[in-house]
Parts: C-alpha cells; sequence; structure tokens
C-alpha cells in the first residue's frame, strides 16, 4: 500500500511514513565547526523535567530561536535545522515534549494523563521562560512544526515572541484534512482511540510511525471537537483560563502550508491562524514544485535539503521579518484583540 504521509529521514534520501524507531534520526547530531551545542535538562513549572539543546552561534547572537516540534517527533528530527540557525547567528533552543523523546520517563501508562495542553502550558512555556531567562537582551522568536504552533498560544511567555515561522501548523479538526480524509480518519480517529484504550497508551511506534503517545494526548487528537473552546471547556468550568494567551502574542507570523500536505490544508491552517487575533498573519501557501521537488508533505519541509531552498525563507523571516514569496494572504491584527490586553 502507498504511504500517504511522508517523513524525510535527515540523514539519508530516503522518505517513510512516519519515524521508524530505529532511524538514523534518533541520533544527536553534531553541530558545525562553528557551533556548540550542549545538553540540558528543563524543569517546567510542575516540576516535570525536560531533555533540550542550547545551540550557540560564534560571534555575538542575533537572537534566541525556540524550536516546537510536531506531535510525538524528538526534537533530534530538528537538529539540522537547529546547526543552520546557528550556522546564520541565532541561539537555538531544541526540546522534547513531556512523554516524548529524551522527556519520557519510563512506562506511558504511569502518566497516561499527559495532555497536549500540559505540552504548551507548561512545555512550551518552560522552553520560552529559559529562552528570556537566558537572553534578556535578544529578540525572542519561535520556529513551530505542527501542533508546535497551537501550543505557542498556550503559553504564558508567548507574549515575548516577536516573530513566529510555522510550519503545517494548524488545529487537526479532521474535517480539514486532505486527500486521503477516510484513511486518515480510520487511522487516529478509530484505531489510535481504541488501541490507546487497550493497551494504556499509543503504541505508535510499534507501528512504524511517530513516537508513542500518552493516552491523553492521544485522546485530545483523536477527540477534538470543532473548536479550542469547546476542546477545553471542562478547564473553563473549572475556573481555568488555558485560551487566555492567544491574544497576548501581538509579534507577526509567517505560517508556511504545502499543497501535498494532508494534515495542514488551508482550511486548517486558517482555523488555528484564527486565534492570534492581535498579530499580523502570513499565510504562505507552497506547491513542491516551488522549492523544485516532485513532494514535500507534512514533514519533509525541515530535511536538510531545503537549505538553500525552503530554509532561506525562514531566515529571511527571523532576520529580518521579510518575505521572500507572496502569501496567500495577510490577516491583520484584530482591534477587539489589541483592546483586550492592550
Amino acid at each position: 500500500m502507498q504511504r500517504p504521509d511522508h517523513f524525510a529521514n535527515p540523514d539519508t534520501s530516503e522518505t517513510y511514513e512516519m519515524i521508524p524507531m530505529n532511524a538514523p534520526a534518533d541520533r544527536f547530531v553534531p553541530p558545525a565547526e562553528a557551533v556548540t551545542a550542549t545538553a540540558l535538562a528543563l524543569a517546567a513549572s510542575d516540576g516535570y523535567p525536560l531533555a533540550a539543546h542550547h545551540w550557540q552561534p560564534a560571534g555575538t547572537p542575533l537572537g534566541v530561536v525556540v524550536i516546537n516540534p510536531a506531535t510525538a517527533v524528538k526534537a533530534v528530527y530538528y537538529h539540522r535545522y537547529a546547526r543552520f540557525l546557528a550556522e546564520h547567528g541565532f541561539v537555538v533552543l531544541t526540546y522534547d515534549y513531556r512523554g516524548i523523546g529524551a522527556s519520557r520517563q519510563g512506562n506511558l501508562r504511569q502518566w497516561r494523563h499527559i495532555r497536549k495542553l500540559d505540552w504548551g502550558r507548561y512545555d512550551c512555556e518552560a522552553a520560552l521562560a529559559w529562552a528570556r531567562q537566558a537572553y534578556p537582551d535578544l529578540p525572542l522568536h519561535l520556529v513551530a512544526h505542527s501542533i508546535g504552533g497551537l501550543l505557542l498560544g498556550l503559553a504564558p511567555s508567548g507574549a515575548a515572541v516577536q516573530r513566529a515561522f510555522t510550519v503545517g501548523s494548524q488545529y487537526a479538526y479532521w474535517p480539514d484534512y486532505g486527500p486521503g480524509k477516510p484513511l486518515m480518519w480510520l487511522r487516529w480517529h478509530v484505531l489510535m482511540p481504541a488501541l490507546t484504550a487497550l493497551l494504556g497508551y499509543f503504541p505508535a511506534r510499534r507501528l512504524g510511525w511517530h513516537e508513542d503517545l500518552p493516552a491523553g494526548a492521544a485522546y485530545e487528537w483523536a477527540f477534538r471537537p470543532a473548536s479550542l473552546e469547546k476542546s477545553y471547556r471542562r478547564h473553563v468550568q473549572a475556573g481555568e483560563a488555558p485560551l487566555a494567551h492567544f491574544d497576548s502574542f501581538r509579534g507577526e507570523m509567517l505560517a508556511v502550508s504545502l499543497t501535498d500536505d494532508p494534515f495542514g490544508t488551508p482550511a486548517a491552517v486558517r482555523r488555528l491562524l484564527g486565534y492570534y487575533r492581535g498579530a499580523r498573519r502570513h499565510h504562505l501557501h507552497l506547491a513542491p514544485d516551488a522549492a523544485g521537488v516532485a513532494a514535500i508533505g507534512h514533514f519533509a519541509w525541515f530535511h536538510e535539503r531545503f537549505r538553500p531552498t525552503l530554509w532561506q525563507d525562514s531566515l529571511a523571516w527571523l532576520q529580518e521579518g521579510r518575505l521572500r514569496r507572496t502569501p496567500r494572504e495577510t490577516l491583520e491584527p484584530e482591534n477587539s484583540a489589541r483592546g483586550t490586553n492592550g
């Protein structure tokens, strides 16, 4: 059967449906000679330890960039891209969400309560807070893949981010899926919750897909309703305000989607962009031939072969806020959002 969702292994020219358990991408990527990379541990506000790497450029840095991974994708997949940014003058922080990669602590059945909400309000917050404390005088930026773009709005320190660059970031509501929607619905909204209920976590690695997922995160994806308000209504009823920080992001966002990405369709990206009402948002929709290739999909943008093409788009944005290509649309800040927190 042909694989509909492709992941590009950064160490080879091969493609995979997801991240194989023993793929070369699991290995730490040593930095270039002019770049230093140091392992460190972040402490989330609830005490959960997060594994991270701190990438430092030679010379005076231009800014600091935090990289938010996709759902259940290890931070090591983004190390080549982190090195690229460090080679161009940025301090970079890569990290694994709780329950994923080097931040996983033993059997996930013991951590079944972990949700994507926690990845935002605790883990993304810990990464952004570390960057602000370690480099208080540098502009703070964010690069996010898939769910990583949503997590920015769940983190209190998201308000400090000046520029966000997202790839395939969307809300992940199944009616927005692209080609292959019936199979995707069966996989992520029938098979995933069924196996999770049976085993106490989603065993993606055994299936040759992503990293294993904690039950809470798997259910959050599988049963996600049409809006974040409905998704987190129980938290609101309990007196929490999980969406309070979306309007606080007043920087600029460049959201990239690909025409062959079945997750990050224009409708899905637009659904997420609607929550960042206080920001100026550019939506850039690209076909693979814009980079001279036949396919990119949801994962391959971070493959190093795009260093001279797609990666340059992000570099121009992070360095200068400059658009190298004409966006599909630009959404201006909404006055109501500006007034709410201004």
